[in-house]
């Protein structure tokens, strides 16, 4: 039988059709299951206990542009002596918690780290920014910071010296720091590229007036967010480092299960479900929009409890030592071997920020000093990176960013970045309900304590429901006592 040339064809296109959907279906089973099994495994190793109350180690998850680096220098220098702060890096780590006393975390590692720490003796906190201005300043940092090199008369030139300064400091530098260990190189390279092509062309002046959208100067936004760089490091990359799923990540499965969730978009709900679950169990989730009313919270909900831990541990090492003979002259302090996040490159904030650095061992730190000295020095930070950022920006001009750039962003581009951040979107909307909410038992705390003040102290270790009960516990006591003793009384009088 001579099947007819047309159904012959038509049949031909069906299993076409079903030999190049076979592969497809495939591959999303298989990575469906990867991701699920990370997702179950990942669930069962939360933390248990109570997480309102800060263990033995403060893990400060720092996600990129969220302003954690303010927190790290105004806030937590000024709360934990540099001799508690653990020997870190901002790519690997580099120390074993077994062997060091330390008790402050600060660093660019995504949530893998936990796999690193005594997970029931840390305490985790971070702080999460609108994704579409978090974009903006990844974008706009990572030109920032190539920029600098711009100096140099070619990119050999640049790089070479970028070496020598580094092997010479010895220092941690931006371009040690995770993403900009990624983003700057590769931004530095086409800043030189542009600058190159300019002076080939002739160029002399730029008539575009969109600081985002020159292509002569800078790399343009759209085009900086639809590179695939942009999208294993930037888009998403909140929820990726809440989750622990970094391309800097410690889980080996990790980089097989991002690129499922990137090639399969319905796929990321197991991720996002992960990620809102270890904000749930986070000691404090801040805001970077909410700037003054997260460090206030911060103060009160970690900063207390800090003050508290090193009151009672300064308690307990005068006791000790008064109960000794003294042995050696030593201190037994340990050596500060602190490596700062901040390098060559971030070098004159870190000096700004120390000037005002007052360790809490050496003063009766509370919390209204704490954030007295906060504004101080949140001002000297800010006025610092201000000048850095405009004597970088003033290397590619006419291009400046600022935020009226911003709104002359075209809606297109606005709307291509919600779309490729649409995991970081539900995960910032879930943190803002996590916020109201410990704002509002911050709130309730602070009243408590005023209307009884020595009932509570920064620890939530003693509150007023507890002294409550315990009253409400002896007045049942004494009167099933007096009850007793009562009935006891009438039926004597009875006989």
């Amino acid at each position: 039988m001579i099947m007819d040339p047309a159904l012959k064809f038509a049949v031909l296109l069906i299993l076409f059709g079903f030999v190049n959907a076979s592969p497809t279906n495939h591959d999303f089973g298989r990575c469906e299951g990867i991701v699920k099994k990370w997702a179950l495994s990942s669930l069962d190793q939360e933390v248990k206990g109570d997480k309102h109350t800060l263990r033995d180690l403060l893990f400060f998850l720092h996600v990129p542009r969220t302003g954690g680096r303010t927190y790290f220098h105004c806030l937590l220098k000024k709360l934990y002596s540099s001799s508690l702060e653990c020997p870190r890096s901002y790519d690997k780590l580099r120390f074993d918690p077994r062997k060091n006393k330390c008790r402050l975390l600060v660093t660019h590692d995504d949530y893998s780290m936990m796999s690193k720490l005594p997970r029931e003796k840390t305490s985790v906190v971070t702080i999460l920014r609108n994704p579409i201005d978090r974009v903006f300043s990844t974008y706009e940092f990572s030109v920032e910071v190539a920029a600098r090199f711009l100096v140099h008369p070619n990119l050999t030139s640049a790089t070479q010296m970028a070496g020598r300064l580094r092997a010479k400091t010895k220092g941690v530098s931006t371009l040690d720091i995770w993403p900009w260990k990624y983003l700057v190189p590769w931004m530095r390279e086409d800043l030189f590229a542009r600058r190159d092509a300019r002076m080939r062309k002739g160029l002399r002046d730029i008539s575009n007036n969109d600081s985002y959208n020159m292509e002569d100067v800078v790399m343009p936004l759209q085009e900086f967010i639809n590179k695939p760089v942009a999208w294993d490091i930037v888009h998403n990359g909140a929820t990726f480092q809440v989750a622990g799923l970094t391309n800097s990540s410690y889980l080996a499965e990790s980089h097989e299960v991002r690129h499922c969730v990137q090639k399969f978009k319905i796929l990321g709900d197991y991720v996002l479900h992960v990620a809102k679950k270890r904000l749930d169990n986070m000691l404090y989730v801040g805001l970077t929009e909410n700037h003054r009313e997260s460090a206030k919270m911060f103060g009160n909900v970690v900063g207390a409890q800090v003050i508290s831990q090193m009151e009672a541990s300064n308690t307990s090492m005068v006791s000790s030592s008064n109960k000794s003979e003294q042995s050696s002259s030593f201190s037994d302090s340990e050596p500060d071997i602190n490596y700062h996040q901040n390098g060559t490159s971030e070098q004159k904030s870190s000096e700004i920020a120390s000037t005002d650095h007052v360790e809490a061992s050496e003063e009766n730190m509370t919390v209204g000093k704490l954030m007295e000295s906060y504004e101080g020095c949140i001002s000297s930070l800010r006025k610092s990176q201000a000048l850095r950022r405009i004597n970088s920006l003033k290397r590619i001009s006419p291009a400046n960013f600022s935020k009226e750039a911003r709104l002359r962003v075209p809606q297109v581009v606005l709307e291509q970045i919600r779309s490729r951040n649409n995991l970081d979107l539900e995960l910032y909307k879930y943190a803002q309900v996590i916020f109201a909410k410990q704002s509002e038992h911050t709130m309730e705390k602070l009243v408590t304590t005023e209307r009884f003040p020595g009932l509570l102290n920064g620890s939530y270790g003693i509150t007023v429901w507890k002294v409550i009960l315990l009253a409400m516990s002896i007045f049942l006591l004494l009167y099933f006592y007096l009850y007793v003793n009562a009935r006891g009384r009438i039926s004597k009088v009875k006989i």
